[in-house]
């Protein structure tokens, strides 16, 4: 029997699990999200095996005689050589979102699965990590539309300060690449890892 953990607190990335028909729980990593690294593909697989890592760390006594895989992800958007996370502020929001109206942008999403085997740390132990990258095409913004947009309150909790899959939705001129990815996981890849490693 395989238990699948979900290392994330994200409504989003459980909608998209939910929506593949896989069956979870989940224990959201608590630790800070700091990286080492520099370019956006690194950074977001550190941060991705990070999260995976410290759930890992609760499941290793338990569910002895299952297979237990562990999914952490992290997301962030690239502008120019710029990284935009989360914003820490309205006029924070408003000044990532100044920079990426009118252009196109990067979004990186890392995934890492720890697979724990029947309990054994060390031996029943893989870790498989990946990333996906969407180029996202928005339309221009004016300084009004930017600040009301911010006032929905709805860019506060995502990277980039925008909700591909919300009220952006309307500045959001198309996309190269995976959708999901911009919403925070890709979730057909993951579903190819599953089904290649025959963890469902």
């Amino acid at each position: 029997m395989i238990k699948y953990i979900l290392a994330s607190g994200s409504p989003r990335r459980r909608e998209l699990l939910e929506q593949a028909g896989i069956s979870f729980e989940i224990s959201q990593a608590q630790g800070e999200e700091i990286s080492t690294k520099e370019a956006p593909a690194d950074i977001v697989e550190e941060l991705s095996y990070k999260k995976a890592d410290e759930v890992a760390q609760r499941y290793l006594k338990k569910y002895e005689y299952d297979t237990v895989v562990i999914i952490g992800a992290d997301t962030i958007v690239a502008s120019g050589n710029e990284i935009m996370g989360k914003p820490k502020s309205a006029a924070d929001a408003e000044a990532m979102l100044a920079k990426l109206q009118g252009d196109t942008h990067q979004v990186y999403t890392g995934v890492t699965l720890i697979i724990l085997e029947k309990g054994k740390e060390k031996r029943g132990r893989e870790i498989i990590t990946f990333h996906e990258k969407t180029d996202v095409h928005m339309y221009p913004m004016t300084a009004e539309q930017i600040a009301a947009y911010v006032a929905t309150g709805e860019p506060m909790d995502k990277a980039g300060a925008y909700a591909i899959q919300g009220k952006c939705a309307i500045y959001i001129r198309g996309i190269s690449g995976d959708y999901n990815n911009v919403v925070g996981l890709p979730v057909a890849r993951l579903m190819q890892v599953f089904f290649e490693r025959q963890l469902i």
